[in-house]
């Protein structure tokens, strides 16, 4: 119970440190920005709230200027069964990319920042 406390605790200290000294993100002309919000229509995080890789994704997203849909997957429900089965395991950050009717599950935040900074960065 105090493990837990003190989790819940820490989660918290990070989140508020994530908003004190958050990323500004970058700014595009209104076209390229429509097209990037487009393209990230067929996108979602799944994510925990307070954990670290997840607000280490989101300040890369937010640093991007994607407006991207985040799920919750923490609590039980659609969004931790859809991870699970369709995903294949609850392990978060995790990007649901929706292509040519087929779902891809990209794990890690390494490679979720990775991807997302190949295919939106400032040049995008």
């Amino acid at each position: 119970m105090i493990i837990k406390a003190i989790r819940k605790g820490l989660g918290h200290l990070i989140i508020l440190g994530d908003y004190l000294s958050r990323p500004k993100a970058i700014e595009r002309h209104a076209e390229d920005q429509a097209r990037v919000d487009k393209s990230i229509n067929h996108m979602s995080v799944y994510q925990f709230y307070a954990c670290p890789f997840c607000i280490k994704t989101r300040r890369a997203i937010r640093k991007l200027s994607l407006p991207m849909e985040y799920r919750n997957a923490q609590a039980p429900g659609q969004f931790r069964d859809d991870l699970e089965e369709q995903g294949g395991k609850i392990k978060v950050p995790c990007l649901r990319i929706e292509e040519n009717g087929e779902d891809r599950w990209l794990y890690e935040s390494n490679d979720i920042i990775a991807y997302l900074e190949r295919r939106f960065g400032a040049v995008a």
